[in-house]
């Protein structure tokens, strides 16, 4: 075993019960399911990119410990909007006390706020829509139909950014160097979305599909999960209406909960159901940070074992749920997993 780092180690001997021992479980889980040879398709909501979870996912893309990602549309442009714009950020950690003539001074300054971040929106959002505009315009010229993201990897690869970070912690541009699949179901709730819309309304962009769309990102994922799914060496079947479905190669690690952990979890019992293909394994591996309240009838709160009526998970797969907040605790596993 390799000798663990001090944020491996002091999680190995602190983290004994409750969420902590959730925590720990999970990652350990998570190498396991890798060394037997699976891979691991990761989903992002939330504003983790505002807080800058490229700091540790840069990493874990880079040493190959995930395969895939499916996030919002936010999280795909904020990754960016930090890497060009960092130095223009504003912390706001009085937050809770700002009154609506201080949110007023933000929006006059042009400073968007999550939560205790303000990002800029001259800096950030407007110079990053002038760089993709180019690339919308350019596509539509041509009769070409990109993916949101594939937009965003042609930007990112084409050197003409200039970076206020390293760009070794923006996940995107480690996503971009690999062509890791990307989805980015719901795109057109996000800044990007609205601007694109703007532009096809003005005649800037003629065909609004140079875009293409949610379904087409569902219909890629059927692809990809069922060229890349196998069976895991031991893997156990499943029961009743999916016996013939072991769970399989791939995992599923869920960040936050929302359409970018519904959209493509859906995946397996649409391959089963509504294509019949019983033969597709089911996800090998679950795990979902959450601190959503099953109670309020939440889809993303709902334990895993709920999935399992959904087709979705096996009896038998491995499944963990830690019900806490996802800024401290995914780069925490993804300490663990590295070995940090």
């Amino acid at each position: 075993m390799s000798t663990l780092g001090p944020i491996s180690t002091f999680i190995e001997h602190h983290y004994r019960h409750f969420n902590a021992a959730a925590l720990k479980d999970a990652a350990r889980s998570y190498t396991a399911h890798l060394e037997k040879g699976g891979s691991m398709f990761m989903t992002i909501a939330g504003a983790m990119s505002t807080a800058e979870l490229g700091l540790s996912l840069a990493e874990m893309i880079r040493q190959g410990k995930v395969h895939a990602i499916c996030c919002t549309g936010a999280n795909l442009e904020e990754d960016v909007f930090n890497l060009v714009a960092h130095d223009f950020y504003e912390r706001v950690p009085n937050y809770r006390d700002l009154t609506p003539a201080d949110e007023m001074g933000l929006l006059e300054r042009h400073m968007n706020r999550v939560t205790d971040t303000c990002i800029p929106e001259m800096e950030a959002m407007r110079r990053i829509e002038n760089a993709v505009l180019d690339e919308w315009v350019a596509a539509d010229k041509k009769g070409e139909r990109l993916f949101p993201h594939e937009f965003m990897y042609r930007i990112l690869l084409g050197g003409k950014l200039e970076h206020q970070i390293d760009p070794k912690n923006s996940w995107l541009m480690e996503a971009a160097k690999r062509n890791l699949p990307m989805f980015v179901p719901g795109w057109e709730d996000s800044t990007l979305g609205n601007m694109y819309a703007g532009h096809v309304i003005s005649g800037d962009v003629k065909n609004v599909h140079t875009v293409r769309t949610g379904i087409e990102y569902m219909i890629a994922l059927a692809d990809w999960y069922t060229k890349n799914s196998k069976p895991l060496p031991g893997a156990a079947k499943g029961s009743g209406r999916h016996a013939d479905s072991p769970d399989g190669s791939i995992g599923f690690f869920q960040i936050g909960g929302g359409i970018a952990g519904d959209f493509p979890i859906c995946v397996v019992p649409m391959l089963h159901q509504d294509l019949q293909r019983p033969e597709v394994p089911l996800w090998g591996y679950f795990c979902q940070i959450s601190d959503s309240t099953t109670s309020y009838g939440s889809y993303s709160g709902a334990v895993p074992n709920e999935k399992i009526t959904w087709g979705k998970l096996g009896e038998s797969t491995p499944k963990h749920i830690i019900e806490s907040d996802a800024s401290i605790v995914a780069p925490l596993v993804f300490a663990m997993i590295l070995g940090w």
